[in-house]
């Protein structure tokens, strides 16, 4: 799943946050109006965008905008292979904008790119079934799928990729990565990957393949002669709370002694999701988390409903892939003491971002607040430490072995 870390909330988009996204939708309209009056037959010698004027006395005065419309004029007067594409120009300046705020989560869709990630959250799509990040600068891997191709190839969370192809990656925004790594089914990509603790680089060549991710696996083992079912949640999708409520009705009929949750690698989704899956251990009308907006404002989500596995034991298993709506669940969980945290430190994504149409099937992704735990633990800096702390090292992978999932045992029954 070579996308961002799936972040994506279904928030209701409230009139007033369109309100910052006004000028933008603006040069929209303005670039499409001056390119159909750019093309008219009847202009003679260089086309100049005069009708850009039109903006001018409407732009934010905390820059010089005419910096921008003077080189869209120069870019209409004098490139050598003129006219541009507007399309790709307009394209270009609206990313380039969003790239600007230094928010690697904050991005700007295309129609193509923001059609795929629909489709990856829904599950099914094309590539090799990882997915990835920047963080520190550095494009990263944060989980691959369960059984994807890159997971089979050998790679892991945390490895970074220094290299798409024999092109090196760092400069590449998420989007130019993204494109690079995802491919038709069969065909082949090379990652440079370095992983921490060894000597030197390596490349893994992946095939891809069609992706089909299950959100929820249900299974049950025995411990100390007790039954302890395992709650496996890969992502957080529209259809995970759902699928989480029929595991719940299953698990409340096999008479177990705990549970262990296993969000790794898990790099998250919706919010919606991730608070009504809490709401099964949460108490109703506690707050699950916390969103906290650029205005100082506040506002909490709460559980809803009867918390059906109130009173059996958890464990919760977290590692560097676990993000996002994988915080935010397991942080309710650690802040109220319903349940223990076992493994790696968590990737620390505690941001919100809301997905806007702009049009022609191009789609905004932006930044506008900030994940707080109930007690308030901030999740975008500083990530979730488990209680027992427990690696999965190169050895453990390569010879099966799950020590993290031991210790979840062996924490529910001793």
């Amino acid at each position: 799943m070579e996308i961002q870390t799936s972040e994506i909330k279904s928030i209701e988009t409230k009139p007033r946050r369109f309100r910052r996204f006004y000028f933008v939708l603006l040069l929209i309209i303005v670039f499409f109006v001056g390119y159909a009056f750019g093309q008219s037959p009847s202009q003679d010698g260089p086309l100049k965008f005069t009708f850009l004027d039109l903006g001018r006395d409407r732009a934010p005065e905390t820059a010089d905008w005419n910096l921008l419309w003077d080189t869209l004029s120069k870019i209409n007067e004098k490139y050598v292979d003129r006219p541009a594409d507007m399309m790709k120009v307009l394209y270009g300046a609206v990313g380039g904008a969003v790239a600007a705020l230094g928010d690697p989560y904050s991005v700007f869709l295309p129609p193509q790119e923001a059609a795929e990630f629909q489709d990856e959250l829904k599950g099914s799509f094309e590539g090799i079934g990882a997915e990835i990040a920047i963080k520190n600068q550095q494009l990263t891997i944060v989980a691959p799928l369960d059984g994807s191709p890159a997971q089979k190839a050998g790679i892991r969370a945390g490895d970074l990729i220094l290299k798409i192809s024999g092109e090196e990656s760092k400069g590449f925004s998420l989007e130019e990565a993204v494109s690079r790594i995802r491919g038709k089914s069969g065909t082949t990509v090379t990652l440079t990957i370095y992983r921490k603790g060894e000597d030197a680089p390596r490349d893994i060549t992946i095939t891809r393949s069609q992706i089909e991710v299950k959100s929820v696996e249900l299974a049950f083992q025995e411990k100390s002669g007790k039954k302890v079912a395992v709650l496996k949640l890969r992502r957080f999708g529209e259809d995970t709370s759902g699928l989480v409520s029929e595991a719940v009705s299953e698990i409340l009929l096999r008479d177990v002694s705990g549970v262990v949750l296993d969000l790794r690698s898990n790099p998250g989704g919706y919010l919606e999701a991730a608070v009504q899956i809490a709401a099964n251990w949460v108490p109703a009308g506690k707050p699950v988390v916390i969103q906290k907006f650029g205005d100082g404002r506040t506002e909490e989500y709460k559980a809803e409903g009867q918390p059906r596995l109130s009173g059996i034991p958890i464990v919760v298993l977290i590692n560097g892939g676990s993000a996002s709506a994988s915080e935010i669940l397991a942080g309710a969980l650690q802040d109220y003491g319903i349940a223990k945290l076992v493994g790696e430190k968590s990737f620390g994504k505690g941001s919100v971002q809301e997905l806007m149409e702009l049009g022609k099937g191009a789609e905004l992704k932006l930044t506008i607040a900030k994940w707080l735990t109930p007690n308030g633990h901030d999740l975008n800096k500083d990530g979730l430490e488990p209680e027992f702390k427990v690696e999965l090292t190169d050895e453990d992978f390569q010879a099966d072995r799950d020590p993290q999932m031991e210790k979840a045992l062996e924490v529910l029954a001793p």
